[in-house]
């Protein structure tokens, strides 16, 4: 990052650095209170559920590896391209997540954040052949969605039981 760099191009930075450190203590913190969050997995998280999604994925997260680029951002919105590689719990099997990340920004806190992936492709790495063969289908998609919002309440319900 340059020095002249806009404070929000810093402040996309600090997301992926702290995930790259699986710190999603401090992804959260660069979420204001009442974020929104969206990817073709989880469609409309708002506010603790987007913040709970990130503290899952830190936790679950097997090999992780996070790398980044071509951040950029002004008064109001950012962007980057950033990569995940991991090893996907569900089936063992080995993901490479490729990512364009869209921000809406203010008073120095992402308000929303949208990211963008090819899910048959990620259906096909993490799924093996049924996700290769059948990714694309609705069906496929939306049972791939529905695992996932369950996986965050039962990471929910786990953190307010131990709370």
């Amino acid at each position: 990052m340059t020095a002249a760099a806009h404070p929000h191009a810093a402040l996309i930075e600090s997301f992926y650095a702290a995930f790259a450190r699986r710190d999603a203590e401090a992804m959260v913190a660069c979420y204001a209170p009442d974020v929104q969050f969206s990817d073709p997995v989880f469609t409309d998280l708002r506010g603790p559920r987007a913040g709970a999604m990130w503290r899952m994925l830190c936790e679950r997260a097997q090999s992780l590896e996070i790398t980044w680029r071509d951040v950029s951002a002004d008064d109001r919105s950012g962007r980057a391209h950033w990569e995940a590689r991991y090893l996907f719990s569900a089936t063992g099997r080995q993901v490479h997540n490729v990512i364009e990340a869209r921000f809406e920004l203010k008073d120095g806190k992402i308000t929303r954040h949208t990211d963008s992936f090819d899910l048959w492709r990620w259906a096909g790495m993490a799924l093996g052949a049924k996700g290769k063969l059948l990714g694309w289908a609705p069906p496929i998609q939306g049972a791939i969605r529905k695992n996932a919002a369950r996986g965050l309440d039962a990471f929910l319900a786990k953190q307010a039981a131990s709370a």
